[in-house]
């Protein structure tokens, strides 16, 4: 099978030996849809772009718990550089996303291991060399470029994937009827605009009656003027009306328009987020913070704990990988002072770990004598937290 495309599932038992081919492409009206094709179509290329800029650039972090609180730990080679010393973690993350989020499979042949045996440089292969050997009903081997490669020696993720199958689905097997029909619907726009093609129409003499002959010698001679971009010559007995144009061009727009946003949901991406016309939208720069965190949540969320789950095991147990979304997150300063004032108030944040999520050393004696000058001596900036009333009848 390949990786690729719906399968049609058999109830009776594998062969000893079944090798799963390539499937053929989808194929829908006039458009051949794959995922090579697809890319062509702006709306994937925006969803596919959006997911894999936003992962790609969330840091890596690794992780383990100490006493049950979370110490960060040195990342091994692999987490920095997997692809070896031309490929860093961030171009290895986004080209990995990009087949995840189109192919539902991510597949790069281990050419190293570390002291510990575990993968040190993974090279990603192209998704549409690979195939799978299943046996028995269990993973076999894999098949990239023709060579055979036990599965020990690959790395494999998965996306999207459902009970019983090894490798992950597309979600543009999924759509290739829509994307096929929004494909058909562009190529009647460039025929129409760029071609010259005419659409169904009206040919009418005004002089005489046409038997059937001459209707079909008219329409020939005709059509093969217009599909050229060539002239027509008539004289004054023949009307044109084209009575399909104007619906034509208006259904276009239309379903351009619904396969946009069709696309769009099959991709998990707002249509907003990539520019897509929105009816009845309201998001505004006041509550784009709060788009961005549903945008995290509802549709980057599980994406990113699939991705922190294969990771950890790139690494010795207890540690684990965690990608800080926070990048996506990131306020505006005021909005930032604020919640940063609010936490050392609120006891949750000493004044030196803040100023070391600004990047700022701790505050020096001479430093602090300034506050003193400004403010008098023993007070703060800040207004000083009140304490909690006393419930009545507590005991003090």
């Amino acid at each position: 099978m390949s990786l690729f495309g719906p399968s049609r599932r058999s109830w009776a038992p594998p062969t000893a030996d079944q090798l799963i081919p390539r499937r053929p492409d989808r194929r829908a009206g006039n458009a051949l849809v794959t995922n090579e094709s697809a890319m062509r179509n702006s709306a994937v290329w925006a969803c596919l772009r959006l997911r894999a800029n936003l992962i790609s650039t969330m840091p890596v972090d690794v992780y383990r718990k100490v006493g049950g609180i979370q110490v960060e730990v040195p990342k091994p080679p692999v987490l920095q550089k997997p692809g070896g010393e031309r490929v860093d973690i961030v171009e290895w993350l986004y080209s990995s996303q990009i087949d995840l989020d189109r192919a539902g499979n991510c597949v790069g042949i281990i050419t190293a291991l570390d002291g510990l045996g575990f993968p040190a440089r993974i090279e990603l292969v192209p998704i549409a060399e690979v195939t799978v050997r299943v046996k028995a009903g269990a993973l076999y081997k894999y098949r990239i470029g023709g060579e055979e490669f036990d599965p020990s020696r690959i790395w494999h993720e998965r996306q999207y994937t459902l009970s019983g199958m090894h490798v992950g689905l597309s979600p543009v097997a999924f759509a290739a009827y829509s994307i096929g029909e929004y494909q058909s619907i562009q190529q009647f726009a460039l025929d129409w605009f760029g071609n010259g093609a005419v659409p169904s129409a009206h040919l009418k003499n005004t002089a005489k009656t046409i038997d059937l002959a001459s209707a079909e010698e008219t329409k020939r001679r005709f059509k093969a003027a217009t599909q050229n971009g060539d002239i027509f010559v008539t004289g004054q007995d023949w009307d044109y009306k084209m009575i399909q144009a104007e619906a034509a061009g208006s259904d276009w727009i239309e379903a351009k328009r619904y396969g946009i946003a069709d696309i769009a949901r099959f991709f998990d991406c707002p249509g907003d987020l990539i520019d897509a016309a929105a009816s009845g939208s309201s998001v505004t720069y006041a509550n784009i913070g709060q788009r961005n965190l549903q945008f995290l949540i509802m549709s980057l969320g599980p994406a990113i704990i699939r991705r922190e789950n294969a990771l950890s095991s790139l690494t010795s147990r207890p540690r684990f990988v965690k990608l800080n979304s926070d990048a996506l997150l990131r306020m505006d300063p005021q909005s930032r002072a604020q919640m940063l004032r609010t936490q050392i108030e609120s006891r949750q944040l000493a004044p030196s770990e803040a100023r070391e999520l600004e990047d700022r050393p701790p505050f020096t004696e001479s430093q602090l004598a300034e506050f003193d000058r400004l403010f008098g001596k023993g007070t703060s900036p800040t207004p000083t937290p009140q304490p909690i009333p006393a419930t009545p009848g507590a005991t003090p």
